[in-house]
């Protein structure tokens, strides 16, 4: 199980402290959304940014585009200090060269897809990736409730995933929290983006430590391995 704190829920003016609060979580990755205002109605951060808090901790970079224009921003990113660079499936004819594009870097290559999008979209690049990511709240914002009707997304592809013995993870991203996690997990999901409910707690660690039993505990392959 991967947990991933969402850097967009950290205090703007101390990302460098939020950063290393992360680091000292037990977390494994840290979530970066990228936001260009026009993808999405938001503006986040850029590579300059990334490039800072790179040096203070050896987590595993994700980075999210949530952008119109990704292929400007994908060798900046990697330069900066990404480990895995996500793109959308939205962004149709555009996706097959973005994720050549972003393995050529030497880096790893994950695809997300908004609730709106038909889970049938991202099956013909499955073997083509390291991470699916599926949004569970439109994307764009921090703190929303989260979209129940997305789960039987994440368990098609752990099915296809199955099917088709590919080992890329699944990540669920928006509003996963102690109460969605569990859902999230008996669907399929085995990486966690989560913003408010971590950073959110003084005691980040704990909090990281709460969200990965929840996790755990239901999870189909690790349940029938205790019984």
């Amino acid at each position: 199980m991967i947990i991933a704190p969402s850097l967009l829920a950290a205090d703007y003016g101390n990302f460098a402290k939020d950063t290393l609060r992360a680091g000292r979580s037990g977390a494994e990755w840290l979530h970066l959304d990228i936001m260009d205002g026009h993808f999405v109605p938001n503006i986040s951060f850029g590579p300059h940014v990334v490039k800072t808090i790179r040096p203070l901790t050896k987590m595993f970079f994700d980075v999210h585009l949530m952008c119109s224009k990704p292929e400007i921003l994908l060798e900046p990113f990697a330069k900066a200090g990404a480990d895995q660079i996500i793109v959308h499936v939205e962004l149709t004819d555009r996706v097959t060269p973005l994720l050549w594009k972003i393995r050529s870097l030497g880096i790893k290559v994950g695809l997300c897809l908004n609730p709106p999008t038909s889970i049938s979209h991202v099956q013909p690049y499955l073997d083509k990736i390291d991470h699916l990511l599926v949004m569970t709240v439109n994307p764009g914002f921090g703190g929303q409730e989260f979209i129940y009707e997305t789960l039987p997304k994440i368990q098609q592809a752990a099915e296809w995933r199955l099917e088709n013995k590919l080992s890329f993870t699944i990540g669920v991203d928006g509003g996963v929290n102690f109460k969605t996690v569990g859902d999230c997990a008996r669907a399929g999901a085995n990486a966690f983006v989560s913003g408010t409910a971590l950073f959110g707690q003084r005691n980040m660690k704990a909090a990281v430590k709460k969200l990965r039993l929840l996790a755990e505990d239901n999870d189909p392959g690790l349940a029938d391995l205790k019984m």
